[in-house]
């Protein structure tokens, strides 16, 4: 190879060199993220307080298929929220699931 060749393969190494600086610095560590969400999300079980991507903080209730079944608020207040696995944001805290402390949700709302 002649010096013109190398000149006419130079930007094609530098797109190169790119590719793999942008695959480092942006796609893996988002690799990396889903995944831990993902495996979090699949380790959640009744009585987990979790935080929803909207901003609902709740206890889970109940687990259904792709479901999750919310208790919001306290006391007399409480009412229950089905939102999808997928619109967890995070855990906040590790509940004990005791079946004295999950109520029923039919007996949540026959209690209304």
């Amino acid at each position: 190879m002649d010096a013109s060749q190398l000149q006419n393969f130079y930007p094609f190494l530098m797109m190169a060199l790119i590719l793999v600086v942008f695959y480092f610095i942006l796609i893996r560590p988002q690799k990396k993220k889903e995944k831990a969400l993902k495996d979090m999300i699949s380790s959640l079980k009744v009585g987990d307080e979790v935080a929803s991507i909207g901003g609902i903080h709740g206890k889970i209730n109940r687990v259904k298929d792709n479901l999750f079944i919310l208790e919001t608020g306290v006391g007399t207040t409480k009412s229950y929220v089905t939102i999808e696995k997928s619109a967890i944001a995070r855990l906040i805290s590790e509940g004990t699931s005791k079946e004295s402390d999950v109520a029923p949700l039919e007996e949540a709302a026959d209690a209304e």
